[in-house]
């Protein structure tokens, strides 16, 4: 089994779905996307002869995880004029670690692609909207309405690029994509067509039809998931949640990175009480 986690969606959805990490601690976060991919090992692959949850344990091949090295130019606000370096700014700082600490991770490939060379400054869509009604004017825009305009070159090709490797040289049974979009139908379709499972794990939203249509099931596990959150032990395996038409399982044993729990000390007998 591999997966591959699409960076930028993940890190975007890292506030909402997991607030109770740290986002801006590059070691937890790193741990986080291990701890995820590891999780899609135990997977439920039916049921016995007494309606029970069979429980099966996929080999990891490898976890592929595709992102952009942050910008490091050095620009002016729009407005003031001030001088602004991007490769010092705290997003910067954070993905460079957040790099460093996936590379050193057991069976993670780290894989970059590029910004484009052409960068430019972008009107917030709502002070673009609130000039358009008469309310506000250029005389009252401030730096805060204006954010930076790029974009990454490179990362959707070299997913596709991957997962085509392993589904024609069959080095994998299953692959799990960690993807929000749908810019990732025609690397599942190739990997279907060469018999490879397909298994799309949004991280709790909803996606476009095609994913549904060229993927083999949608898989995210328990804990990761806002109901999940509100269920006892949630870490034991066994349990089921049926969610707007699809299973959200609990696929893995306990967590590995969760406290130990306390064992309950036994009782000592009550001499009072007959035996």
């Amino acid at each position: 089994m591999a997966v591959f986690v699409d960076g930028g969606f993940f890190l975007k959805r890292l506030r909402h779905v997991f607030p109770e990490v740290d986002h801006t601690d590059p070691i937890a976060v790193a741990d986080l996307i291990h701890g995820h991919a590891l999780r899609h090992r135990y997977q439920r692959t039916g049921r016995d002869e007494r309606q029970r949850d069979v429980y099966e344990n996929y080999d990891l091949y490898r976890v592929f995880f595709y992102d952009c090295p942050p910008l490091e130019k050095k620009m002016h606000w729009p407005i003031s004029g001030r001088a602004i370096d991007f490769g010092k700014s705290p997003e910067a700082i954070f993905r460079k670690a957040l790099h460093d600490e996936l590379r050193r991770k057991r069976k993670v490939a780290l894989r970059l692609g590029h910004l484009i060379n052409t960068v430019s400054w972008k009107l917030h869509d709502n002070a673009l909207r609130n000039m358009r009604r008469g309310e506000r004017t250029f005389a009252d825009l401030t730096d805060s309405d204006f954010t930076i305009d790029t974009s990454q070159k490179g990362v959707d090709m070299r997913l596709g690029l991957d997962v085509a490797a392993l589904s024609y040289k069959r080095l994998v049974q299953q692959i799990v994509l960690v993807v929000g979009d749908s810019d990732f139908v025609p690397a599942a379709k190739l990997a279907r067509r060469e018999g490879i499972d397909v298994i799309l794990d949004p991280l709790g939203i909803s996606v476009h039809d095609h994913l549904y249509e060229h993927t083999d099931g949608v898989r995210t596990p328990e804990r990761f998931t806002k109901k999940a959150r509100q269920v006892q032990n949630v870490g034991l395996p066994g349990r089921v949640i049926r969610r707007g038409g699809e299973d959200v399982e609990e696929v893995g044993a306990p967590d590995p990175s969760a406290p130990p729990r306390r064992k309950r000390r036994p009782r000592r007998p009550d001499p009072s009480r007959p035996a």
